[in-house]
């Protein structure tokens, strides 16, 4: 690669000079070869000529402007007129491209627009909208995306005003596939109807939303709904913990007992598990509660399970299911129902080991984004942050 292209990154320019006043200037000029933009002619007739002054990215410490000896052409073959194109700077930008990506990639990275305006000596809103342009340049790659094949959907909250929003996560790829404002069915609508390439998806994972399993059936037929794993067994623990607060008001106020109730066997210390069984020996009735909890969390932890595997899984879990329903307890008749009326979800569940954690976490960085911004009022402005950065 030649010197000259080295150095300037754009192809078919030659280095004349170079002088410092205040910014870098090289003068440069256009070895390439010259076409009508209209008709792709040849033909060429110069009328007049002129210099175009264009910011270009900094080398080492310094910033550089480019001055190009550029001309007025008529084309013989079209009898249009134009000005001189030239590789790497569009028409009418006072700005090249590899100078626009470069202000696109350190806001991206979290520089705010104001300290970039004060190092480039450039506008704030000049930052906003060059970054916008490249936003959605990056957004047309993916545009014409079809529905993921194993999605992830949850709601997550955006402002006060607009409410809540519904992601859609690409599990397979641990990506945003899209953010769409609202979380009711009358809201998606719109968006689901016109969604392409919905018979592509073949699992749904989702918490144990009504709303969400009534939209995954309407819009997406042919799709199994499968209750992610970390709010179902988070369910189990709220109605077990709401159980202990009726047997036992005052313990239930002890941090360090919940703590311990809270975990699993498996993970108890062997100092902790004497304390624990003391305790239950206090309270009468706690500890079969206790010992059915974890025995049905074991039972819906269980992943990778066959079709043949998961018929005994089936019948244990509806044998605690009517357990549940016949307790005296209303937290645990409570969570009975609620697992009845999920069974068949539920039961998918051991046939597979992607949940929505994924979704989950793609929330915090989201979170992220809005807080670095100091929120956003204009959610088409928020959804392309999203999809640029998790997508």
């Amino acid at each position: 690669m030649p010197l000259d292209e080295l150095i300037i990154s754009m192809p078919f320019f030659k280095i004349l000079s170079v002088f410092v006043d205040g910014l870098t200037i090289i003068e440069v000029r256009y070895e390439g070869e010259a076409k009508c933009p209209h008709c792709d002619g040849l033909k060429l007739r110069k009328k007049d000529s002129f210099v175009r002054k264009v910011r270009h990215f900094s080398v080492g410490q310094r910033d550089l402007v480019l001055h190009i000896r550029s001309h007025k052409f008529n084309c013989l073959g079209c009898k249009k007129y134009f000005n001189q194109r030239f590789p790497g700077i569009l028409p009418r930008r006072r700005a090249s491209e590899p100078f626009r990506r470069e202000v696109f990639k350190q806001h991206h990275e979290g520089i705010t627009q104001r300290t970039l305006s004060q190092r480039l000596r450039i506008g704030v809103a000049t930052i906003e909208r060059w970054y916008q342009d490249l936003v959605q340049l990056e957004i047309n790659k993916f545009k014409s995306a079809l529905s993921p094949k194993i999605m992830g959907i949850d709601e997550h909250f955006f402002t006060k005003k607009e409410g809540y929003a519904t992601t859609i996560c690409d599990l397979s790829k641990h990506k945003v596939y899209d953010v769409t404002l609202g979380r009711s069915e009358k809201s998606l609508k719109p968006y689901l109807d016109r969604l392409p390439g919905k018979e592509n998806t073949k699992v749904i994972l989702m918490d144990l939303s009504e709303t969400y399993r009534s939209i995954a059936r309407r819009h997406f037929p042919k799709a199994l709904i499968v209750a992610d794993r970390f709010h179902v067994i988070r369910l189990v623990n709220q109605h077990f913990l709401n159980t202990w607060k009726i047997l036992d008001p005052q313990g239930r106020k002890s941090r360090g007992l919940t703590s311990l109730i809270r975990r699993h066997q498996q993970n108890l210390k062997p100092h902790q598990i004497p304390k624990l069984q003391k305790y239950f020996d206090e309270v009468p009735g706690l500890q079969a509660i206790y010992d059915f909890k974890q025995r049905l969390c074991v039972l819906l932890n269980q992943k990778k399970k066959t079709r043949r595997l998961c018929k005994p899984l089936v019948y244990q879990l509806l044998s605690m299911v009517e357990q549940l329903k016949n307790s005296n307890f209303e937290p645990l008749v409570t969570l009975g129902l609620t697992l009845e009326n999920w069974a068949e979800e539920i039961a998918r569940m051991w046939r597979f080991t992607k949940t929505n954690s994924i979704t989950e976490g793609l929330h915090n960085k989201m979170e992220m984004l809005s807080r670095r911004a100091f929120g956003f009022r204009n959610f088409e402005n928020y959804r392309l942050r999203v999809r640029v950065h998790c997508g």
